[in-house]
């Protein structure tokens, strides 16, 4: 983009310069990833070369070396070879012609023939061919060697050599010969072949030397080759060792003087860049990264990917590469927001000045860029601080103005100039408290207005005064740190006017305060009164507390005396029902006789409720816990009830598991469940159902006795339990009771430690529960 501000700057490029950019922009990230590559290994290189070297130079020593051997082993498999094929050719040869050999001229015409047998080339490289007679002796030689002639070949070979006694089967092996030079002995290569007739053996030797003498010569010529090359390598990889090290000194140097400038720039909040205006790309510094919170690379970023994180309502980087290629100008100061990698916006500040490569027209802005974040902050919290103390000021109801120490204006909200009259020319800023002061039109008259000289050396403080509109002001006035004044005026006209009300009000108030005095005392008597009142209920309540336990133990005693003639009563009663002393007579006696008994017997039971309840009350009954069968005691109760049940066709059900154990006082267990099961018999009519079921819930047994009776109402469930409460009156009861089976099995159940609860329905019956702690079956 900035290359196109270039172009209509200049208008002389053409459309194939413009192709090139294009191809030069899309191959550029290969060249800066692959510039990138070379870079981050040119170390690792620097370290990895001279042992590449090295292990090359050794690589090639090892290959030749195989190479040579290999050269070697061919060379000597090759001598074996035309050794084993010659011998064959002239053993043939020679048995072919051996029965033409005469016996005068033997060793003659042998030599003859024996150089006639020879293929051509066979005497070369030293080779010697040894033909011996039936002795054993050499006979003729090839080339002529007259110093063997005569010589037993054994001798020559060694007796016990597998070549004299294995001839071709033993192949070519590689034998010490000593040809009586005086040379002493010498390694051969020797292949012997047996012949027939006169002929006894041929051998053919070739010493050592001449086989591998063109091997040894390849030898030292590769030997003085690697010598010399592995030294031109070792001086290169020495030149390249040196180098690199003073090259890797030296990046060391640039490593730490960069390493010192980004570290600088990181803590100074600031970074360095380098934009090429031409070609529009940029490149940063790290610390300029790190001051973004994005991970420093040494790519050149592209003018897209800067745009991208730059605040578009602060600046257009387009239109000032544009600006500053058309104008010329060199110098740029710009203040605008980039995009931190968290998402936020951080403020910027870039000063920079345009250069040019020497021998190159291509313009480069190079500058800084500073962090401002904190100092932009500042800026918009001072802004906005003088914003809220404008604001606050204008809001307070009181008259402000604030002078600095040349007593000149600096600052005042409305209600001070309202207060005043002033014109809002005399309300500037800046302006002297006498052009202020002649420019209002209510000033004060008392107690004296004030001047610049009174200002200037009065006290801090407050005091009153009243204006021409005879409003009344109090004005408190604080001197600045810098030497200003701060005033503040507070239109206590209302106050003024109502400190005169209370005036008159104080005057009400002491005669009121007298009539509370009088009220006092009269309350105080009062109290003393209340106090012997008090007095008096706490006798009475002992009083009624003794008559109430003096009631329990006459009701002790009363009952105690009453059963004794009403056992007697019973017992004479029943006798006479039964008639045991022979008939009464009169059928009528009889039915007496049953009304006193029955009679007799509801009596003792309500005394027996009265005692028990009596003892409860007087304290004086005591359970004897014990591990009780749940099942056996309900049983009894059952069993008990059933004939008063029987009578009304009322089904009585119990629903306990034979196993359940209870600690309980059983005597009192059963007490409770009997007065539970009467009452539900009671009040249930005929034809209805009473069901006793016990079940564990925790470390309890819950016993519960439910009917389908009248049921009782929800304000009569509290005070059923209470001694001889009964929900009927003495006029509208239709069941007989003393009102105590509920209060006794209540107490009882207390005693044990547990709670019994009532639950109730109008019409559709009632459930009495209470728990007992489970014991161990």
């Amino acid at each position: 983009m900035a290359g196109d501000a270039t172009t209509r700057r200049s208008d002389k490029d053409s459309d194939s310069e413009k192709s090139a950019g294009k191809a030069s922009l899309l191959f550029w990230p290969v060249l800066v990833s692959l510039r990138d590559t070379i870079i981050s290994s040119d170390s690792v290189m620097r370290r990895i070369i001279p042992g590449l070297a090295i292990v090359f130079i050794v690589i090639l020593a090892l290959f030749r070396a195989g190479e040579l051997a290999t050269e070697y082993t061919e060379t000597e498999q090759s001598a074996q070879t035309t050794l084993s094929l010659m011998a064959t050719v002239v053993a043939n040869r020679l048995v072919a012609i051996e029965g033409t050999l005469p016996e005068v001229g033997f060793r003659t015409t042998l030599k003859r023939s024996l150089a006639d047998s020879l293929p051509a080339g066979a005497t070369s490289r030293s080779r010697i061919f040894l033909v011996a007679d039936t002795n054993g002796k050499i006979a003729a030689t090839a080339p002529a060697h007259p110093g063997l002639e005569g010589r037993p070949i054994a001798d020559l070979l060694s007796p016990s050599q597998p070549l004299t006694v294995f001839g071709a089967r033993a192949g070519v092996l590689p034998v010490p010969v000593d040809l009586g030079r005086g040379e002493g002995s010498e390694q051969f290569l020797a292949t012997v072949h047996h012949l027939n007739g006169n002929l006894g053996m041929i051998a053919v030797l070739q010493p050592e030397s001449a086989i591998f003498a063109d091997w040894r010569d390849d030898l030292s010529a590769n030997v003085t080759l690697f010598a010399g090359t592995a030294l031109v390598l070792l001086a290169v990889i020495y030149g390249f060792f040196s180098q690199a090290s003073r090259a890797e000194h030296a990046d060391d140097m640039y490593a730490a003087t960069r390493a010192r400038i980004d570290t600088a720039l990181t803590h100074g909040r600031c970074g360095l860049f380098d934009w090429d205006l031409s070609r529009g790309r940029m490149f940063w510094s790290s610390s300029l990264y790190e001051l973004l919170g994005r991970e420093p690379k040494d790519d050149i970023l592209s003018f897209a990917d800067v745009a991208d994180i730059t605040h578009p309502d602060d600046i257009d980087l387009l239109g000032l590469a544009e600006h500053l290629l058309e104008t010329g100008e060199t110098l740029v100061d710009e203040t605008f927001r980039m995009r931190h990698a968290d998402g936020s916006w951080i403020w910027l500040r870039a000063r920079g000045e345009i250069q040019s490569e020497a021998g190159r027209a291509e313009p480069h802005l190079i500058g800084i860029c500073i962090d401002i974040t904190e100092q932009h902050k500042l800026a918009e919290k001072s802004r906005m601080a003088d914003l809220r103390l404008r604001d606050a000021i204008e809001t307070i109801s009181e008259a402000f103005v604030l002078w600095n120490a040349n007593n000149e204006l600096v600052i005042c909200n409305s209600n001070y100039q309202s207060l005043h009259n002033l014109p809002n020319a005399a309300v500037n800023p800046g302006t002297p408290y006498q052009d202020v002061m002649a420019a209002a039109s209510n000033a004060e008259i008392a107690p004296q207005p004030v001047t610049v000289t009174q200002r200037g050396g009065a006290p801090e403080g407050s005091y009153e005064a009243q204006l021409e509109d005879r409003r009344w002001l109090q004005i408190s006035e604080r001197r600045t740190k810098d030497g200003g004044f701060v005033s503040v005026g507070t239109d206590i006209t209302a106050l003024k006017k109502h400190e005169e009300k209370l005036m008159l009000s104080e005057k009400r108030l002491k005669a009121t305060v007298s009539d509370l005095q009088k009220s006092r005392q009269t309350l105080e008597y009062q109290a003393r009164q209340l106090v012997e009142m008090a007095d008096k209920y706490q006798e009475e309540k002992t009083r009624a507390e003794a008559a109430n336990k003096a009631k329990s133990e006459f009701l002790a005693n009363i009952s105690h005396e009453l059963r004794t003639p009403l056992n007697a009563i019973i017992g004479f009663s029943d006798i006479m029902t039964q008639e045991m002393f022979g008939p009464i007579g009169t059928e009528r006696y009889n039915d007496y006789c049953k009304d006193i008994y029955s009679s007799g017997t509801y009596l003792l039971n309500v005394i027996n409720d009265i005692l028990d309840m009596s003892k409860i009350e007087a304290g004086r009954m005591s359970i004897d816990t014990e591990v009780v069968n749940a099942a056996s005691v309900t049983d009894d109760a059952s069993r008990i009830v059933t004939g008063a049940a029987t009578e009304k066709n009322i089904s009585v059900t119990t629903d306990v598991a034979e196993n359940l154990m209870v600690h309980a006082d059983k005597r009192a267990l059963k007490q409770i469940l009997l007065n539970l099961l009467a009452n539900a018999v009671k009040f249930t009519s005929d034809s209805g159902v009473v069901a006793l079921k016990a079940e564990p819930r925790g470390d309890k047994l819950r016993f519960e006795v439910t009917d389908t009776g009248i049921g009782i109402s929800e304000r009569d469930i509290e005070r059923l339990a209470e001694p001889f409460v009964q929900v009927e009156n003495q006029f509208t009861k239709t069941h007989q009771g003393s009102g105590l089976g509920l209060a006794i099995a209540r107490s009882l159940v207390e005693l044990h430690g547990g709670k019994l609860s009532i639950r109730s329905e109008v019409k559709k019956g009632t459930t009495v529960s209470f728990t007992l702690p489970l014991a161990d079956s």
